[in-house]
């Protein structure tokens, strides 16, 4: 079983995924701080209003979460790969929802940026209201989970030692396609990778995280209480552009696509534009 938000003559639904058709749920307009596991399970399915995916565009699965939380540094290849220590803490920066995109949407190009990277990521969606929850206690608060290619503009990054500049672009996150139910995936056997133009760039298992996802909920609630709709992008595995030798930044005209075993893939064309920030 899996969910999408999704947009249809320009009204917004939530659907359930059904082979290669949604089934709008009723009251459910998209996936929000609204939206427990118990409603999504309890709400009526609309088998009358079934459409095609291929009639829909899909949007971010939380199209405007409260708060998205980004972990850096979360597989060892990755840590590796940049130089740096073992962290015994995670290391978080945030996103804001302006930073979504749809599964399918183009990611473009800033014009005031020569180092666009990419980062497959696996998301946590919270689905319980909590703080200060114990790891013990965390898989109860999860919705679900999504894919995320958290590109990064390198050469604002790196600016500074803090990373927002780099990684908060309104327009710059693909999210999605689908909302998986904690029960459907099994993190222990799960791969995930990224593919650039057709050859794979980055690859790993999810038992490879250092910290896990209980250990990031109850890290995060210590100091913020989460909601449902949260996101929390944990972290990507090594072989990103900037780290490699030669340095690989996406350009006009790629294809990049993220896909995590159980639970979903994405694909965005990637596009330049103008001096203005227009199409090109």
């Amino acid at each position: 079983m899996a969910y999408a938000t999704y947009e249809y003559h320009g009204a917004r639904h939530v659907g359930e995924v059904q082979d290669d058709t949604l089934v709008p749920l009723t009251g459910v307009g998209e996936l929000s701080a609204e939206t427990t596991p118990e409603r999504l399970r309890e709400a009526t399915r609309r088998t009358d209003a079934r459409v095609a995916l291929a009639d829909v565009r899909l949007l971010p699965v939380v199209p405007r979460p409260a708060k998205i939380f980004c972990v850096g540094l979360n597989y060892h290849a990755h840590v590796t790969e940049t130089h740096r220590e073992l962290p015994t803490y995670p290391v978080l920066f945030p996103k804001f929802a302006d930073s979504l995109l749809g599964p399918d949407d183009d990611i473009l190009l800033p014009p005031e940026s020569t180092q666009v990277d990419y980062e497959g990521e696996l998301v946590v969606v919270i689905g319980r209201a909590g703080r200060r929850i114990a790891e013990a206690d965390a898989a109860a608060h999860v919705l679900g989970y999504t894919v995320a290619n958290d590109v990064t503009m390198r050469d604002f990054q790196y600016k500074t030692h803090q990373w927002m500049q780099g990684k908060a672009w309104d327009a710059s996150t693909p999210v999605g396609p689908y909302l998986v139910p904690p029960d459907e995936v099994d993190l222990e056997k799960a791969g995930i990778r990224t593919i650039l133009n057709g050859e794979t760039v980055q690859e790993a298992d999810l038992s490879m995280l250092i910290f896990s996802i209980p250990r990031l909920i109850a890290t995060l609630s210590t100091f913020t209480a989460l909601a449902p709709g949260d996101l929390i992008l944990t972290g990507t595995p090594g072989g990103v552009g900037y780290r490699r030798d030669p340095q690989v930044f996406l350009t006009d005209g790629d294809r990049i696509s993220v896909e995590v075993d159980g639970v979903g893939r994405l694909h965005n064309l990637v596009r330049a534009t103008t001096p203005d920030g227009g199409d090109r």
